[in-house]
C-alpha cells in the first residue's frame, strides 16, 4: 500500500480516538447543569474525568501533528480556511482546562459557579464546532486552483455542516452522560440514566438524518467506498439504538461501550465518504486536495511510519493502564469525606 494512503487512515484513526475519548469528556462537562444538583454532586461528576481528561485531550495534538507531517497541504488549507472555528475550539479547550485546575482553589460558591460555566461552554463549543468542521470537510468547500479556501465563516454554516455540529454535540453529550452513570453512584447515577433516555432519543433522530444525508452525498459523488459508508452508517445506527436500549435496562457499561462504537463507526463513515480526497473543492474538481497531491514525500512518511510503529503501542498501553488504575466508581461518600477532611 502507498504510504500516503496508509497515513490517511492513521490520521483517521487518531481523530476517531480523539472523538471517542475527549467526546465523553465534553459530554461530562456539558452535563453539569443537568446533573449537578449541589456542589458535592458537581465535584462527583468532574472527578469522573479528573484523572484522564488531559490525557484524552492530547489525542488532538497528536492528530494535528500527524496531519501536519503527513499532509502539509491539507493542514495548511484546513488551518487557514477554518481559522476562526479552530481558534474558538482552542480557546474553549483552554478555558475548560483552566477551570478544572482552578475550580477547587477557593471555597467560594460564586468562584466555583463561574468555573462551572466555563467548563460547560468549554465543552459545548468544541463538541459543536468539530462536527461543523468535519461535515464541511466531507461535503467540500470552495478551494481555488492554489488549494486556498475562498469562502467565509458563513460558508461553513450551511445546513449539512450545522446538522453535523448538532449531531456531534448530542452524541458527545449522551456518551458523556453514559460515562457519568457508569462512574458514579446515588442520585447522580440515577439522574444520568434518566437524562440519557431523553438525550439518546434526540441523538438517534439527528444522527439518522445526518447519516442518511451523508450516504446520499457519497452516492451522488460516486464515492469509491460507498458500500463502506453504507455499512459503517448502518452499524453506527444499530449501536446507537442499542446503547439507548442498554441504558433503559440500567446496563451502563454496555451503553457506554456501544456509544463508543457508534462514534468510531460514524467518524469512520465520514473518512470512507471523503476518500480518496482529503478536502474536496466545490468550485472545480481540479482544485480538490487529494491523498496524492496533499501528502509529504515517501521519505518523510517512512520515518513517520517507523515512529508510529514504535511509539503508538506504548501510548495506547499507557492510556489503557491509566483507565485501569482509575476504574472504580466516584462515590458521593468519598467526596463528602474529602470535603470534611479539607475543613
Amino acid at each position: 500500500m502507498d504510504l500516503a494512503y496508509l497515513w490517511f487512515w492513521i490520521v483517521g484513526f487518531l481523530f476517531i480516538g480523539y472523538f471517542v475519548l475527549d467526546g465523553f469528556d465534553f459530554g461530562v462537562g456539558m452535563s453539569l447543569p443537568f446533573l449537578g444538583k449541589d456542589d458535592i454532586a458537581r465535584r462527583q461528576i468532574i472527578n469522573t474525568i479528573g484523572p484522564v481528561w488531559d490525557l484524552n485531550e492530547t489525542w488532538v495534538i497528536v492528530a494535528g501533528a500527524a496531519l501536519f507531517a503527513s499532509f502539509p497541504e491539507w493542514y495548511a488549507t484546513l488551518f487557514s480556511g477554518f481559522y476562526l472555528p479552530l481558534l474558538l475550539i482552542l480557546l474553549a479547550l483552554i478555558a475548560r482546562g483552566v477551570s478544572f485546575e482552578y475550580r477547587h482553589q477557593r471555597e467560594s460558591l460564586k468562584w466555583k459557579r463561574g468555573f462551572d460555566r466555563m467548563i460547560v461552554v468549554g465543552s459545548a463549543v468544541p463538541a459543536l464546532l468539530w462536527g461543523v468542521a468535519f461535515a464541511n470537510i466531507v461535503q467540500g468547500v470552495p478551494l481555488d486552483a492554489d488549494h486556498e479556501y475562498v469562502g467565509t465563516l458563513f460558508t461553513l454554516l450551511n445546513p449539512y455542516g450545522l446538522l453535523g455540529g448538532v449531531v456531534t454535540l448530542l452524541l458527545f453529550f449522551t456518551h458523556g452522560v453514559y460515562f457519568v452513570a457508569l462512574k458514579t453512584d446515588g442520585q447522580v447515577r440515577s439522574d444520568a440514566r434518566a437524562l440519557a433516555k431523553t438525550s439518546g432519543l434526540l441523538t438517534i433522530v439527528a444522527a439518522a438524518v445526518f447519516l442518511a444525508w451523508t450516504i446520499l452525498q457519497a452516492a451522488n459523488n460516486e464515492a469509491p467506498l460507498l458500500l463502506g459508508v453504507v455499512a459503517l452508517s448502518g452499524i453506527a445506527a444499530l449501536t446507537l439504538i442499542g446503547s439507548w436500549v442498554a441504558n433503559l435496562r440500567d446496563r451502563e457499561g454496555t451503553a457506554f461501550t456501544l456509544g463508543a462504537v457508534t462514534i468510531v463507526t460514524a467518524v469512520a463513515a465520514l473518512f470512507f465518504a471523503l476518500f480518496p480526497n482529503v478536502m474536496p473543492s466545490t468550485l472545480e474538481a481540479g482544485s480538490s486536495l487529494t491523498i496524492e497531491n496533499a501528502s509529504s514525500t515517501d521519505y518523510t512518511l517512512t520515518i513517520m511510519s517507523w515512529a508510529a510503529l514504535i511509539f503508538l503501542p506504548v501510548v495506547l498501553a499507557y492510556q489503557g493502564w491509566t483507565y485501569w488504575v482509575f476504574r472504580k466508581r466516584v462515590t458521593r461518600a468519598r467526596i463528602e469525606k474529602a470535603a470534611l477532611v479539607a475543613h
